[in-house]
């Protein structure tokens, strides 16, 4: 299979033009301060069949850095969750425990909504 065009993250698969080069020029976003942040907390139970999840939103910043946070405020609250798409989400009710944690670290833009 030697130099013929592989599937790439954005679904192509296979191009008849010889010349035909992925292109993964993705710009890296770059990390705002945590007092320029504006994160809002929110409780979800929509598609989670039935479980309550704590939502943060508005999270802007690199992957790396949403991840750092998001394994940050699962250790503080001491459930798992998973940060993704812009969004960090915390099993259970942790509303309060998500603020005073961002708080506590600067985020002072951080609102319960």
């Amino acid at each position: 299979m030697g130099k013929k065009n592989k599937k790439d993250n954005k679904g192509f698969v296979y191009s008849t033009d010889p010349d035909f080069s992925f292109d993964y020029s993705e710009e890296e976003t770059a990390t705002l301060l945590p007092e320029e942040q504006s994160l809002k907390i929110r409780l979800e139970t929509k598609h989670r069949a039935g479980k309550t999840v704590t939502v943060i939103l508005g999270f802007t910043g690199s992957e790396t850095d949403l991840q750092d946070l998001g394994k940050k405020l699962k250790s503080f609250c001491g459930t798992g969750g998973s940060a993704k798409d812009g969004e960090i989400i915390v099993q259970g009710d942790q509303r309060k425990k998500v603020l005073q944690y961002l708080s506590a670290h600067g985020y002072r833009k951080a609102r319960i909504v």
